[in-house]
Order: structure tokens, then C-alpha cells, then sequence
């Protein structure tokens, strides 16, 4: 069975950093795409970013162009979040995602995901 483990959210201020990790159990991690996505209170959940299989194409979504960087490490089975300037509206649940082929940006793609961590950036 897949399991993905998310962690590393929190409480941070506005302009700093946290670094999210995704570990994954249950399949072959280095032949799978991986994808993070964000839901805030009340609005739809939101691609953010995404990497194929070998971690030498990466896929972000507008908003956090420049400030995020998606990263995997296959010998740990682990992918990472590195969020740097974190803004206000960044506030949301995490959750990563990993997918058999694309590594696109939409959700349906995706077909195991984890529980989510929480980040919120206060003001």
C-alpha cells in the first residue's frame, strides 16, 4: 500500500523559510513523478509544484515562481518543499502527491496522497 507522510509545516512570519518533506512507502519512488499542492480555508486546492521522476524537470505554479523549489532525494524516497519568502497568502495545507506519468499540474493526475501539513505565515 502507498503511503506519503508529509512534515516540516508550522508557524512562520511573513518573508521566512520552511523546508516540507514527503515520504513515500509502498512503491518503486524513483519511477513515479511527485507533486505538491495547497488548500486554503475556503478555496479549492492548487497546484504548486511539481518534479518527473528523475527530479530533472520541475513544474511550478505562478505564484510561487522563484520562492519555492521542489527537490527529490530517490535513494531516501523522500521529495522536499524548500519555501523561501513566505507570504501571507502561502497560508494553507500542504499535501504531495505522486503520480505513474505526468508530472503536470493538475490533480487528476495524481492517484496516492498524504494526510497534509499544516504552514501558516502570519503578517
Amino acid at each position: 500500500q502507498v503511503q506519503l507522510v508529509e512534515s516540516g509545516g508550522g508557524l512562520v512570519q511573513a518573508g521566512g523559510s520552511l523546508r516540507l518533506s514527503c515520504a513515500a512507502s509502498g512503491r518503486t519512488f524513483s519511477t513515479y513523478a511527485m507533486g505538491w499542492f495547497r488548500q486554503a480555508p475556503g478555496k479549492e486546492r492548487e497546484f504548486v509544484a511539481a518534479i518527473d521522476w528523475s527530479g530533472g524537470i520541475t513544474n511550478y505554479a505562478d505564484s510561487v515562481k522563484g520562492r519555492f523549489t521542489i527537490a527529490r532525494d530517490n535513494a531516501k524516497n523522500t521529495v522536499y518543499l524548500q519555501m523561501n519568502s513566505l507570504k501571507p497568502e502561502d497560508t494553507a495545507v500542504y499535501y504531495c502527491a505522486t503520480s505513474p506519468g505526468d508530472s503536470g499540474s493538475e490533480g487528476y493526475l495524481y492517484d496516492y496522497w498524504g494526510q497534509g501539513t499544516q504552514v501558516t505565515v502570519s503578517s
